[in-house]
Order: C-alpha cells, then sequence, then structure tokens
C-alpha cells in the first residue's frame, strides 16, 4: 500500500473478533436450559445450605432428650415437625442428618472417583499384562457381593463414619475404572498423545495433564449419580443397625428408629424417607442434566445473526 502524502501511513482499523464460548460455557448454557437439571440443582443447594446452617435454624440439638415432651405431633409449640419418642426434636435431627448424609455421599463420590480414574487411566494408557491385571482386579471387585461386605466390615471395625465413607468407597470404585479406561483406550492413539510423546513428555504428564483432562466430562456424570447411591446406601446400612449410631443421626438412623412408631407417629418415617428422596432425585436430576448437556446431539440454539456472525470471522473462505 502507498504512503500517504506527507509521509504518513494510513491507520489500518482493528477488527476485535468475538472468541467462540468455550466447553465449559457452553456445557453450563446446555445445562441451565434443562428445567429439571436447574431444579435439581436448586434443591441440592437448599439441602446443603441446610445442612450448613443448621445450628442457627433451631434451637435444639439433634441429641437433646426430653421425655415430657415424647412423640408431640407436628406444629406443636417450638417443634415445627413435633418430636420423635424420645422427645427429640425432629426438625433438628433432620437438618443435622443432612450433614452426616451429605458428607458420607460427596466423600464416597469424590474417594471413588479418585481411585477408580487412577486404576482405570493406568490399565487403558499402559494397556497389556498392567490392563490385564487391573481389569481381572475389577472382575473380582465386582463379583464380591458388595451390600454382605458392607455388612461385615462395619461389623467388625465399627459404625464410625470414616469405615462407613471407605468401606462405601471400596465397594464403588469399579464402575469408574472401566469408563475411563475404555476412554483411554480411544484417546492414547490421538495425535496429539503422539506429538506429546514425540517432545519428551512422560508417560504420567500425558496421563494426568493430557488425557485425563478431556475424559473428565463422562467422569463428572458417573460422580454424581455415585452421590445418590451413596447416600441411599448408607440409609439402608443404618436401618439396619449397622450405620451411624447415636448421639450422631442420619436419615436412615431416623427411619430405622421411626419403625416402631408407625401406628403411633407415622410421620416420623415420612420426614426421612421425604428427604431421601428429594436429595437422591435432585442428583440423579444434574446428573441426567449434565450428560444431556455433553450430548452433541443436544445443540444449543443460536441466533441465524450471531452464526452468520462466526461464519463471516472464521470462515477461511469469507462467505
Amino acid at each position: 500500500m502507498s504512503p500517504m502524502p506527507g509521509g504518513t501511513d494510513p491507520e489500518i482499523p482493528v477488527v476485535e473478533l468475538d472468541r467462540p464460548p468455550g466447553p465449559w460455557r457452553v456445557l453450563w448454557k446446555k445445562f441451565s436450559r434443562n428445567p429439571f437439571a436447574m431444579g435439581g440443582l436448586a434443591v441440592l443447594l437448599i439441602f446443603v445450605l441446610l445442612a450448613i446452617f443448621a445450628p442457627f435454624l433451631t434451637s435444639y440439638g439433634p441429641e437433646k432428650i426430653d421425655l415430657m415432651f415424647a412423640n408431640l405431633k407436628p406444629g406443636a409449640e417450638g417443634h415445627p415437625l413435633g418430636t420423635d419418642e424420645l422427645g427429640r426434636d425432629i426438625l433438628s435431627r433432620l437438618l443435622y442428618s443432612a450433614r452426616i448424609s451429605l458428607l458420607i455421599g460427596f466423600s464416597v463420590a469424590f474417594v471413588s472417583v479418585l481411585v477408580g480414574s487412577v486404576v482405570g487411566a493406568i490399565s487403558g494408557y499402559f494397556g497389556g499384562f498392567v490392563d490385564t491385571v487391573f481389569m481381572r482386579i475389577v472382575d473380582v471387585m465386582n463379583s464380591v457381593p458388595s451390600l454382605f461386605l458392607n455388612i461385615l466390615v462395619m461389623a467388625l471395625f465399627g459404625t464410625q463414619i470414616k469405615f462407613m465413607i471407605l468401606i462405601l468407597a471400596f465397594t464403588s470404585w469399579m464402575s469408574i475404572a472401566r469408563l475411563v479406561r475404555g476412554t483411554f483406550l480411544q484417546l492414547r492413539e490421538m495425535q496429539y498423545v503422539e506429538a506429546a510423546r514425540a517432545i519428551g513428555v512422560s508417560s504420567w504428564g500425558i496421563i494426568f495433564r493430557h488425557l485425563l483432562r478431556n475424559a473428565s466430562f463422562p467422569i463428572i456424570v458417573n460422580a454424581t449419580l455415585m452421590v445418590g447411591g451413596a447416600i441411599l446406601s448408607e440409609s439402608a446400612l443404618s436401618y439396619l443397625g449397622l450405620g451411624i449410631q447415636a448421639p450422631a443421626t442420619s436419615w436412615g438412623l431416623m427411619l430405622s428408629n421411626a419403625q416402631e412408631f408407625m401406628l403411633i407417629d407415622p410421620m416420623q418415617a415420612v420426614y426421612p424417607g421425604f428427604c431421601i428422596l428429594m436429595v437422591v432425585l435432585a442428583v440423579n436430576f444434574i446428573g441426567d442434566g449434565i450428560r444431556d448437556a455433553l450430548d452433541p446431539r443436544q445443540q444449543v440454539t443460536k441466533s441465524r445473526r450471531r452464526l452468520e456472525q462466526w461464519r463471516k470471522n472464521y470462515s477461511k473462505s469469507g462467505n
């Protein structure tokens, strides 16, 4: 381009192009348009907040016994949901039970994802003898009746929360391991993996810095669904008397205590059962929402004008 008279070059306008949204932003946009997923997220957040602020929402401790006010009906003064057979406030016990149940659910999911991701990643990336050994271990674990093993361990080592988390995670990581292994068998043949090997990146660097990142979405989906399963398992063990023990409380333990008073006050069993139902449904709706958001067939509706702008800015031909 010839210079302008006077020796000054013309100013070239700088055009700022809008970058397309990243994968996490696209995921949130799809997720937020799912009413069931957003409803489940709202319900789960409500229960989490109730569990965190339980001491500020009730003036009674979950273990406070007052036999003078046993089996009060809902709506009694100072006890909106009534009291149980020992005069303990049911609302207080529900709020504090949420702490235990949600803690176990999220902890079991975290430990299971951690163990299963490491085992599946190593098995899928290295293959061969390593893959054979790890997958046979997974097959053996899948053949063990998990409920019987949970009951046996809790009976031998006690009913502390840490033991419950460890045994539930120990019997839940196999599905994550198989999922990650299958994903790694596909990803390890990609060109960017070959390029990383060519420039000297170690195998562990490829596994944890590149491949696990690309396998994170299906792991998140299964982790959310695993939270609900862990809550149900804890409730089942507590209902059988092998889970959380007094003075601590959980929704499963409340169900176990209420079964003797079903004819006197059936609402004592309805409240914890309803809480379990709502939390598990909320977690499942969140998992389904994430899965639908990751489905490439579920496209986010964009305006025609926006699509035309992207095509003009990023198309090689400019048409």
